[in-house]
């Protein structure tokens, strides 16, 4: 696999649903990717996205350097479910001195042996039933994305409580501890807040703040 120095190579092992779709995003974003998969008709659908990908039928240190894996700035190891495989697959991944090694893991366990052999632990599963359920739990919150363990940016549509009055006078900032990075509306969307903007019926305003602050102000949306 040719190297490209202006942009990452990745490689994706394991062509599950989580795996597919990993590989099908980064193909479409225009980066270098390497598949491996010992299903043929998987690999089949992937060369539709990059012409790197081959179908290996063991994962052994050996089959991995003749498939160039080596060449990758990062490989992610998609086989989480079949443990000892992904242990021995991350274990010959590190020893081909891949820079940044990603495994998947369904289990505490599989992860805590993941990350003494040098990779970096994800849960997909899991990850994603915690979104679900944050964004399930959030009721008026419309889309929001985690910075961290406290602070959420977090788009909340606005309803009678605020209409009419300008941003000046709510004074968030002041009464919930959240500020306004952007207004969205039908026709628009602005990020230059001005004081004596008067909020509309349409309004959609982009908030950033503590978690608990803009579940507060969430729940006085609904009023």
């Amino acid at each position: 696999m040719n190297r490209k120095k202006a942009a990452p190579s990745f490689g994706v092992i394991g062509l599950g649903r989580f795996g597919m779709a990993l590989a099908k995003s980064l193909a479409q974003a225009e980066k270098e990717v390497l598949v491996l998969d010992c299903n043929e008709s998987k690999v089949r659908e992937m060369r539709q996205y990059t012409e790197h990908a081959y179908v290996v039928r063991e994962l052994s240190k050996q089959a991995l350097e003749d498939a160039g894996v080596q060449n990758c700035d990062t490989v992610i190891v998609c086989i989480g479910e079949k443990i000892d495989t992904s242990i021995l697959t991350t274990l010959n991944v590190v020893s081909l001195g891949v820079p940044t090694v990603i495994s998947k893991a369904i289990s505490a366990e599989q992860g805590q042996i993941l990350q003494k052999i040098g990779a970096e632990v994800i849960y997909p599963e899991h990850d994603m039933a915690l979104r679900l359920a944050k964004r399930l739990l959030a009721h008026s919150l419309m889309d929001y994305i985690s910075l961290s363990n406290d602070i959420e940016i977090s788009e909340v549509p606005l309803n009678h409580m605020l209409v009419g009055t300008s941003v000046k006078d709510a004074d968030l900032r002041r009464t919930y501890g959240i500020n306004i990075i952007a207004i969205e509306n039908e026709e628009s969307t602005t990020i230059e807040i001005l004081p004596d903007y008067i909020f509309q019926k349409q309004d959609i305003i982009v908030v950033v703040g503590k978690s608990e602050n803009l579940k507060k102000f969430a729940n006085a949306a609904l009023v």
